[in-house]
């Protein structure tokens, strides 16, 4: 895979960029790699790691039923694999806050739920598959931020006594129809979509972007997509590197 970016490919997004009025950016687990957290498909990632013979799929751990039936196993898993707490923004994230200050981006579209993009200064933000930042009671709704997790060392319980779960989207669960209009509505009215950090492989998010005429398409990934052939523009490399501030 490359490292760097052919100046001819940056000159290119760059004028695209340029000549754009309504950016939306809809991004994937590449974005956040170079801040520290895993991917979960890729060769290094969180599903291809060595874990003991006798544990559940990942999957099943992050499901709702093994949640609400072995909530201690799964927290377990959940601290150890999901949560980075102590990550940073990495150029990425804050070229798109800059970008959303221009006036020029409409909104950011990630599948992540780790809050970098937040974090660099973007205010619109949709996250399709919640955020490890906001958790709540499933009994009386009560809301908590992520420190309120941190802070026990086994399952984190509510004042009521009831289980405190994170505001995050599990298998066996659908993505927040809200959410889900909005990036609709988002990517209908943008002249440049950039798709980034994702091999637009995980449905329905990735559903979003499989139907987008309405301008032009950038992807930029560091393996092939599904979209490869309608894109005007594919950047194999790290979104850092494609999305550094030009010198």
């Amino acid at each position: 895979m490359q490292t760097g970016v052919d100046p001819k490919q940056k000159n290119e997004l760059e004028a695209m960029i340029r000549h754009s009025q309504r950016i939306v950016f809809f991004g994937g687990a590449g974005v956040s790699t170079e801040s520290g957290i895993p991917d979960f498909r890729s060769a290094k990632g969180l599903y291809s790691r060595q874990r003991p013979a006798d544990d559940p799929p990942a999957e099943t751990i992050l499901s709702h039923h093994f949640l609400l039936e072995h909530p201690r196993d799964f927290y377990r898993f959940y601290r150890d694999s999901i949560l980075h707490p102590n990550a940073l923004p990495n150029p990425a994230h804050f070229r798109l806050a800059r970008l959303e200050a221009e006036g020029k981006l409409l909104a950011v579209v990630t599948q992540n739920i780790d809050g970098l993009h937040q974090a660099a200064g973007s205010k619109r933000v949709l996250e399709l598959h919640g955020s490890v930042h906001r958790n709540y009671c499933l009994a009386c709704r009560k809301p908590y931020d992520l420190a309120a997790v941190l802070a026990v060392p086994g399952v984190p319980s509510c004042d009521c006594g009831g289980l405190i779960r994170p505001d995050v989207v599990l298998y066996e669960e659908s993505l927040d129809e809200q959410v889900v209009r909005q990036a609709i509505q988002a990517i209908s009215q943008a002249d440049l979509l950039i798709v980034g950090g994702t091999s637009l492989t995980v449905y329905p998010a990735a559903g979003l972007v499989t139907g987008y005429r309405h301008g032009m398409l950038v992807i930029i990934n560091q393996s092939p997509t599904p979209l490869d052939e309608k894109a005007r523009l594919v950047i194999r490399a790290p979104i850092g590197a494609a999305f550094a501030e030009p010198q």
